[in-house]
């Protein structure tokens, strides 16, 4: 089995499977991203519109009502809380989804499989390792990423 054929043939196949997890990482970071920031935005505008009304609260309302020319300020409570509400909901299906793929885990053990394969190729460059543990290693650090298509 230690062949330079064979020992090639592995060096191609990890050399494939590097690429399907860089696609997968260029791919999966911005979402995690973008299900962050739409999070961490959503849950601070969400306490900043609720703030005026919780500090100002009459003043605060019949204030916003004068500056929009709203003839009653209700309506100013009524689209705070139409507003909350909408962004409150935003962050907490982007927290969901975030954890519900657990993401951030799955990009860790993308980037840590894609490090260990790079390290298996650089050995079997060099002949530093036997082939039949190339083979073992490299099974296992792709069942950390069996996610990966």
């Amino acid at each position: 089995m230690n062949t330079s054929g064979t020992r090639d043939n592995l060096f191609r196949e990890i050399d494939k499977r590097r690429r399907d997890i860089k696609t997968y990482l260029r791919r999966a970071r911005p979402r995690r991203t973008r299900l962050t920031i739409t999070s961490v935005v959503g849950s601070a505008l969400v306490a900043a519109l609720t703030a005026g009304p919780g500090f100002g609260q009459e003043g605060f309302t019949a204030a916003v009502a004068r500056l929009f020319s709203l003839p009653d300020p209700s309506v100013v409570w009524q689209v705070i809380c139409v507003l909350a509400a909408l962004l409150s909901v935003a962050s907490a299906v982007a927290t969901g989804l975030a954890n519900s793929n657990n993401v951030a885990a799955q990009i860790t053990a993308a980037e840590a499989c894609n490090i260990e394969l790079e390290g298996l190729q650089t050995a079997l460059r060099f002949g530093h390792l036997p082939l039949e543990d190339a083979v073992r290693m490299y099974q296992e650090y792709l069942s950390k990423v069996a996610f990966i298509d």
